[in-house]
């Protein structure tokens, strides 16, 4: 276990409220449609209305000559090759399903670009979209991961498959371990096509100056460094004279902020005609073209001794990654297959995850992304493999929960290997986390009610484990300035989507640097700031950001001791420093104020490939009524280790906030097509997100217990662990409670209309 140096000020730990939570409550915040410049043109998009089809023709002339439509712009506007968006992680067979920025021969999901419309205002733009007369030839649509494989009808011909890659996750030797075993269970499971929804759609700005050959970019978030590089690529520019601006952003959740055709095509318009153009997407327009996610399904079988021992897991898990390859479109593929097994301690697996390309929107990550469906499947295996064995559900998980002693476990090995290290758990005692859970939920009391009818409803409760990958590397820098009013100023490459980072890294400065949280001023995200950066995903801006701003400081201390020293006329190792005051064992003082003329600047990063590992259970019940389906989760119980809590306030809204995204994705969010790929969601009316009166009861504890071994803070990435366990354990507390009916909830969402044909269904066969 890690220790900490003792500073005597105590805001790590500590509950803050959040220091941006101000101006936004005041309407100070500044969002990209807040901004506008002098003569910008607004951009529309022209996206396909066909999922499948080969583009005869796009004419625009009668949009042309619609007064305030200034141009529009099509493939045949784009020299050469269409520019393809690049992948963040390497992957050998991923190379010709990349998406191009516009579509030139052919399309292959519904709301793909076509043209872009540049007008004097956005209704303009929107209006003109009518004009512009595309021919599409279409072809048969392939939706669901069966078609793919099948490799009837191919969206990439010149590939001969719909499977652009499969990963294979391996750990021992599975087929001595089933042949051991007493017992095997075996079903399939599926999750639903879903969306990461950000209360702001996406929106940009794009700027060029040709007298000095540089483009900016406003509405940057989650990855301006790559994407500055992406853009910078694609432009023929050197990256530094690309700038991405990142405002105030209304949240990330894995899909806001990756490289999306619209990016290149804002910037291109803006370029080739030297007007500012800006782009602001309505909600329909986002739910068809923002990255997807969750779409899943597996069979699967796990292997147990007759005392609940499990010796092995193996099968098949398919992913519907929709029509080409986005940069980060691997992901949840992968995560899949490497953290299925969860927590538990199975010695052999051997899992097969195929990515499938299908005729929807391209999927990325979404919160959680692999880990959420993969701990639905194996929570509803544990639950039913529980019952078959006749063991309790708490003592089968206990049995097989990694312990200390384990740590560092290694998970499977995940191949082809794309880039990353093998994974390895890095510290924790899951038995803590669970029996923790146990206490807090009221188990024992709680389960005195499985089954009942109790006015009307049946109630069930449920509990479940998880692991949260979190810090993704390989480095995050950051750069530290004294002012002139002694005030320091803390630029960070790590971005704000809405997890506080503004807090958080603050209290890290003022802890490190002995001064009150008010001398410090943070800025983000922005590429002016530093000369590289790596952004916010994958749980990474407290724990890479953060122990990158402990280098600064100790750097920053070091000068400022220095500067003080000289001053005094003593040695800098005589002097202490508390409150931003240098004191020499005399009682002379030098503030740090004074030596701001000195100019301390210095430059902090933080290096690491090993991801943390954040772990928990949760424990859910619920009351079902059989009459009309819906299902209301009564008490709602989260238990997290996160290695070190910076901000308590911050880190259980994340927790409590990704809890109640997950009861969405469980309940009542769903991106349906139809037989045609036609998208049949196109507004909040037809995608139903949460409400805040719709769970009042969710409780998070968060534990300190085992400190990371891999950072200097000790802390564990925590932004996702919340949403990881919800399917699994919502779904089998439902089966919990419909337990006199037979019911096992195996498809998701849990919708009033899905758990009431699945007790009808269990009425009729009765």
């Amino acid at each position: 276990m890690k220790t900490h140096a003792h500073t005597s000020n105590t805001y790590i730990g500590a509950h803050i409220e959040r220091v941006e939570d101000y101006r936004f409550l005041r309407g100070e915040g500044q969002y990209l449609d807040d901004v506008s410049r002098d003569g910008q043109w607004h951009a529309a998009f022209v996206r396909s209305s066909v999922a499948h089809g080969r583009i005869r023709s796009v004419d625009a002339s009668a949009a042309l000559a619609m007064p305030g439509v200034h141009a529009v712009i099509t493939a045949a506007d784009i020299e050469g090759d269409i520019p393809t968006i690049p992948f963040r992680r390497p992957n050998p067979t991923i190379g010709p399903y990349a998406q191009p920025v516009i579509a030139r021969d052919k399309v292959r999901y519904f709301g793909e670009p076509l043209a872009m419309v540049l007008a004097d205002t956005p209704e303009l733009a929107e209006d003109a979209l009518a004009g512009v007369m595309v021919d599409i030839e279409a072809l048969p649509a392939i939706i669901d991961r069966e078609s793919a494989m099948a490799d009837k009808i191919l969206l990439f011909e010149q590939t001969g498959t719909n499977v652009p890659t499969m990963f294979n996750a391996d750990k021992g030797d599975v087929d001595a371990a089933f042949a051991s075993a007493d017992y095997v269970i075996r079903d399939q499971f599926a999750t639903q096509r879903q969306t990461a929804l950000p209360m702001e759609t996406r929106g940009l700005l794009a700027e060029w100056d040709a007298q000095t050959g540089r483009l900016s970019v406003s509405g940057a978030a989650k990855l301006p460094f790559f994407n500055r590089t992406t853009m910078a690529k694609m432009m023929n520019l050197p990256d530094e004279a690309v700038d991405y601006i990142e405002l105030d952003v209304g949240g990330g959740f894995g899909a806001r902020g990756e490289f999306y055709p619209e990016d290149f095509l804002v910037a291109f318009g803006a370029r080739k005609f030297g007007h500012p153009v800006k782009w602001i997407e309505d909600r329909r327009e986002h739910l068809m073209a923002i990255g997807h996610s969750r779409e899943a399904s597996c069979d699967v079988e796990l292997a147990f001794k007759k005392d609940g021992t499990l010796v092995g897991m193996r099968g098949a898990l398919y992913i519907n990654i929709g029509a080409y390859v986005r940069p980060n479109g691997m992901t949840p593929v992968r995560n899949a297959a490497q953290f299925m097994s969860g927590p538990y301690r199975i010695p052999a697996i051997h899992l097969d995850a195929y990515a499938c390309v299908t005729n929807k929107t391209p999927a990325g990550t979404y919160r959680g992304p692999g880990r959420y469906e993969g701990c639905f499947f194996i929570e509803r295996l544990m639950d039913q493999a529980a019952g078959a064995l006749g063991i309790d559900r708490l003592d089968i998980r206990r049995k097989n929960l990694l312990t200390h002693e384990e740590m560092p476990y290694p998970l499977a090995t995940v191949l082809p290997s794309d880039g990353r290290a093998d994974t390895q758990c890095d510290s924790g005692d899951h038995r803590v986390t669970f029996d923790t859970c146990v206490k807090e939920s009221n188990w024992a009391e709680k389960a005195k009610l499985q089954g009942k009818l109790i006015d009307g409803r049946y109630q069930g409760i449920a509990i479940g484990c998880f692991i949260e990958g979190g810090a993704s590397g390989p480095q995050e820098n950051v750069r530290m300035l004294l002012e002139a009013d002694g005030m320091v100023s803390l630029f960070a490459g790590s971005s704000a989507i809405g997890q506080g980072l503004e807090t958080i890294l603050a209290q890290i400065a003022a802890d490190s640097l002995e001064l009150p949280m008010e001398r410090i001023r943070v800025f983000h995200g922005s590429t002016t700031y530093l000369k590289m950066g790596w952004g916010s995903y994958g749980s990474r801006a407290t724990v890479m950001g953060g122990s990158a701003v402990l280098d600064a400081s100790k750097k920053l201390l070091d000068l400022f001791r220095a500067s003080a020293a000289k001053r005094l006329g003593v040695a800098p190792e005589t002097l202490t420093i508390a409150e931003g005051v240098a004191k020499a064992a005399d009682g002379r003082s030098v503030p740090l104020a004074e030596v701001a003329g000195d100019r301390l600047e210095v430059d902090g990063s933080f290096k690491n490939n090993t991801p943390t590992y954040t772990y928990g259970a949760a424990m859910a019940h619920v009351a079902v009524d059989p009459g009309t389906g819906h299902v209301d989760v009564v008490d709602y119980v989260v238990v997290d280790d996160v290695g070190r809590i910076i901000n308590s306030m911050t880190l259980h809204g994340q927790v409590m906030g990704a809890a109640v995204q997950g009861f969405g994705s469980v309940f009542s969010e769903e991106l349906v097509y139809n037989a045609e790929g036609q998208l049949l969601v196109g507004s909040l009316a037809d995608y139903l997100v949460p409400l805040a009166s719709d769970y009042p009861v969710v409780r998070c504890v968060s534990m300190e217990s085992f400190p990371s071994p891999t950072n200097p803070l000790g802390a564990k990435g925590a932004g996702e662990g919340g949403i990881i366990p919800v399917g699994g354990v919502v779904a089998n507390a439902v089966a919990n409670a419909l337990q006199d009916f037979g019911v096992q909830p195996k498809i998701l969402p849990l919708s009033p209309s899905r758990v009431w044909e699945l007790i009808d269904d269990a009425r009729l066969r009765a």
